[in-house]
């Protein structure tokens, strides 16, 4: 169950990743419904997803 959440915040994120504002919304939200472990990979896809997408890695401030 634990890794369908995870998977289904990166489908979120992806959806919403044309609106910044959305997307740190849900980002916020994801962090805090996600186990530790869990944020971890998170962040990895993040840093990943984010590459190609400067105005996203406002959000990346969140996870700090």
């Amino acid at each position: 169950m634990a890794r369908a959440m995870l998977e289904y915040t990166k489908i979120i994120l992806s959806k919403v990743s044309f609106n910044s504002e959305l997307f740190c919304r849900e980002l916020e939200k994801s962090l805090q419904r996600l186990l530790p472990y869990e944020i971890q990979e998170l962040i990895i896809w993040l840093k990943q997803f984010t590459a190609n997408k400067p105005e996203l890695i406002v959000c990346m401030n969140l996870i700090k």
